[in-house]
């Protein structure tokens, strides 16, 4: 059954139970707006209370300002999750993550059955293009669908340890408007904009006036690049004819409830986020009704004039725009990253008629309308055997809607793979029966914070403090997966390889069903010449998990340096598979067809090479392995000239980069010019010299007495 007869059977089914959320009576605006462009701005990690046009209390925000002196500013607008990637489900999907399965950044990804509203859109006939800021919306995850263009183009590795890779507000709107001008039809554009997330490092014309406040000095930074945004679309006579939604993934806690950041809470403070719908026929007006990130896709849908897919879990808003009133209605909302990754307490929760429902087995409950911050627990108050029951109706009636293509399960075309590659597949892990106090977040906070106070001391460069902290939270909690990823990533870091592979070691014996113990520990052991036990420990990763290119990526890797090369090459195909613009994948192609050319030599092999090493290029020009790898394929057939200038390339990009260094040197060498390769051989060895054998040391020593 194709994925599209799939979708039509779910809507039948959608009907026959009853959840439809449409209104033919709200199709009532002119049908000229489904000319409309339609602009979707979100912006990770952003406060309402950051921006000027719902307080004035931190900053200014005079561009978003002058957005929402123009359309409708919605005042309690909320996210299901305190999750970038889950979020964006929520938005371009219409539905709950009980509907698609996407809970966390990690695990989820959205099933290519679901209908995103690119696609419906695409369906309609706009080009679509999508321009993301940083890895969580990476293609891998299934977002991409429906996008003409899925912009990327952000670094393949981070800068630095502990965050995404990323790049800035003002290169992402630089390819939206490269790609929007080269249109001449209507248009559906996205763009991510990630600034505002932790850690938070404004540009440095920002960074004087906001250095004790960077977090609002990253929103500033956002205001004043999507100016140049609007601005651009005055210019281009687009802006009477765009529909411009602006909405937040999720917000920040600063600490608010004791959380630092987002993502294990559920409280406003991560919750709660902006929404603004401005353009043609959006009257100016205020909307204090509460709505949430599922009813923007319904809104879309009706704002142009065309039909609304009858899955939507979401309700239109075009009655709020009108200044009418909605119904009473529920939102759902979750927070599960410590539940999957830690097995705690699971947290969700629902908001009906401004009260607030948190379940969790110390649950919450608050009066919105008087308490917005949450500061009394109003739970003593209640019955809450009925709120408890009407937490579960909801659960289960969404839940029932979920497909086991989004669930975290490997299915059996999936299974068969595994198969025929060799791997013994397991089920996931079990789920507790029951949690307790002793499970539930608040409980467990210290734990947390304890690993955002380490997290900040390695920042601070207090790296045995940091350490030290971490030891001690593994000793209280055998079970928190991230103090040994963490801790393990710091001895790495430090070059501390033995200590960081027992740190991971350690973490596979206490928690062997934790994915991302066993997925970053075998990774590790690839890293480090362990090719054995690093594909033993990867094959149990795959059984747990099998849509994660990075743990294909790795097997392949194992595979290549034992010389297995079919197996490597299966493997790096069923990568690039899952993420089709990975530059690292290309480049590990170029080097699996360059070792097979130096056995063959044959001439399309060695083609073959270039190619991917040009690709990896293309999608990452700053991979300085590309550039070393394109360089020794032209340095085989005597094009030493621009091999040199390859390798010197990949050194300005990575200048302790050892193989570009000892190539270099080589080459000079070849070429006569002793001066030169002497400069290279003795930083090989000041690089190299703590790890190579007997023989190897001879052989550069020899060079450089030879130079000399």
């Amino acid at each position: 059954m194709n994925s599209k007869m799939q979708k039509r059977i779910v809507f039948l089914f959608l009907i026959l139970i009853g959840i439809i959320f449409t209104d033919d009576s709200l199709l009532a605006l002119k049908k000229e707006q489904t000319d409309l462009n339609v602009l979707l701005i979100t912006i990770d990690t952003i406060r309402p209370d950051r921006l000027s046009c719902y307080s004035t209390k931190y900053l200014q925000t005079p561009r978003i300002d002058a957005l929402a002196e123009k359309g409708a500013v919605f005042d309690r607008a909320f996210a299901h999750n305190p999750l970038t990637l889950p979020s964006l489900a929520n938005i371009l999907l219409g539905t709950t993550p009980l509907y698609h399965g996407v809970h966390e950044n990690t695990f989820g990804f959205v099933a290519e059955d679901f209908l995103t509203l690119a696609e419906y859109l695409k369906g309609k006939g706009y080009a679509t293009g999508a321009f993301i800021g940083a890895f969580p919306l990476d293609s891998r995850f299934g977002l991409a669908q429906g996008f003409d263009v899925y912009d990327e183009s952000y670094p393949s590795r981070p800068s630095k340890l502990f965050i995404f890779p990323e790049r800035k507000a003002e290169k992402v709107i630089e390819s939206a408007i490269d790609w929007i001008g080269k249109l001449d039809s209507k248009w559906f554009t996205w763009i991510h904009i990630w600034d505002p997330h932790a850690p938070y490092l404004p540009p440095d014309s920002f960074l004087l006036k906001f250095k004790d406040d960077l977090y609002s000095g990253e929103v500033a930074y956002v205001d004043s690049e999507l100016g140049k945004f609007f601005d651009y679309l005055e210019k281009s006579n687009l802006a009477e004819n765009t529909l411009i939604v602006l909405t937040g993934d999720h917000g920040e806690a600063l600490e608010e409830h004791g959380e630092s950041t987002h993502g294990y809470f559920a409280y406003n403070s991560t919750l709660w986020v902006p929404l603004i719908i401005a353009g043609p026929g959006i009257e100016q007006t205020r909307v204090d009704e509460y709505v949430s990130h599922t009813d923007i896709f319904p809104t879309l849908c009706d704002v142009l004039g065309i039909e609304k897919p009858s899955f939507l879990q979401g309700i239109s808003l075009l009655p709020l725009l009108r200044g009418e009133k909605i119904k009473n209605r529920v939102i759902y909302f979750e927070s599960l990253l410590a539940f999957y990754h830690s097995g705690w307490a699971p947290l969700r929760g629902f908001i009906e008629e401004k009260v607030k429902f948190i379940d969790s087995p110390l649950p919450e409950f608050y009066n919105l309308e008087d308490d917005f911050d949450e500061e009394e627990n109003l739970v003593q108050e209640i019955n809450l055997e009925r709120y408890q029951k009407r937490m579960k109706e909801l659960i289960d009636t969404y839940s029932s809607l979920q497909r086991p293509e989004s669930a975290r399960k490997i299915d059996r075309e999936a299974l068969e793979k595994l198969r025929s590659l060799g791997y013994v597949v397991s089920s996931t892990p079990q789920i507790k029966k029951s949690y307790g106090p002793e499970d539930d977040l608040k409980t467990l906070l210290p734990i947390q914070q304890k690993q955002f106070r380490a997290l900040t001391l390695f920042s601070e460069g207090k790296v045995e403090e940091s350490i030290k902290l971490l030891l001690g939270i593994i000793q209280e909690r055998k079970d928190f997966d991230k103090a040994y990823i963490q801790l393990s990533q710091v001895n790495e870091n430090l070059g501390r390889i033995e200590e960081a592979i027992k740190t991971l070691d350690e973490g596979f014996v206490n928690n062997p069903e934790k994915y991302e113990v066993v997925s970053k520990y075998g990774i590790l052991l690839v890293k480090h010449g362990r090719m054995d036990k690093g594909i033993e420990v990867l094959q149990k990763a795959l059984s747990m998990v099998d849509f994660d290119p990075d743990v294909w990526t790795h097997l392949g890797i194992a595979y290549w340096q034992k010389g297995e090369f079919q197996r490597a090459l299966e493997h790096y195909e069923k990568a690039l598979s899952l993420d089709v613009n990975n530059a690292i994948i290309f480049n590990n192609l170029g080097m699996l067809y360059f070792s097979i050319f130096m056995q063959t030599k044959n001439r399309e092999d060695h083609t073959q090479s270039a190619e991917y090493f040009k690709k990896a290029i293309g999608f990452d020009p700053n991979l300085a392995s590309a550039y070393n790898g394109l360089g020794s394929t032209y340095r085989v057939i005597g094009r030493i000239d621009e091999a040199i200038s390859l390798w010197e390339r990949s050194l300005e990009l990575d200048p302790n980069f050892d193989f570009p260094v000892y190539n270099l040197g080589l080459a000079y060498f070849e070429k006569g010019n002793k001066t030169q390769a002497l400069k290279y051989f003795e930083k090989y060895l000041s690089l190299k010299k703590d790890t190579l054998s007997t023989e190897e040391l001879r052989k550069i020593e020899g060079f450089i007495k030879r130079c000399k």
